[in-house]
């Protein structure tokens, strides 16, 4: 089981959403920014690292959200969602084909990651 980290990055009343490149495992479907935990780091720790390496921003982390354990498989990931604000830079695609700012009304909309299903139907429907 591969321990990874998600930031649910909010702008107002919109989430930013990231793209997974060609080549790259999952390709095309949609995600949250964010990766696995090198050892030695705290969960916070590597979602910072994460957002630096994907987006070239730093964020806060808040509060965790949920955890979700999914079975691609081949492997299995356990991932632990953190509601996150960015506190300097400006998102860009540097490690991603796209990234988009959605109204969580909409997050319905895009293909995401089987293991991201649970958190983006609750967040569509206002939870979370």
């Amino acid at each position: 089981m591969t321990e990874v980290v998600a930031a649910v990055i909010r702008r107002g009343e919109e989430i930013l959403i990231c793209r997974r490149p060609q080549g790259k495992n999952l390709a095309g479907l949609w995600e949250f920014a964010g990766g696995k935990v090198e050892k030695g780091e705290s969960l916070p720790e590597a979602l910072v690292r994460e957002c630096g390496e994907e987006l070239g921003i730093t964020v806060a982390v808040g509060r965790e959200m949920c955890d979700v354990r999914h079975d691609y498989g081949a492997y299995g990931v356990h991932i632990t969602f953190f509601e996150c604000t960015i506190v300097s830079g400006s998102p860009v695609a540097s490690e991603h084909s796209e990234i988009r700012w959605v109204n969580p009304q909409a997050l319905g909309m895009y293909a995401f990651c089987p293991a991201d299903g649970e958190v983006v139907e609750k967040l569509s429907k206002g939870g979370l």
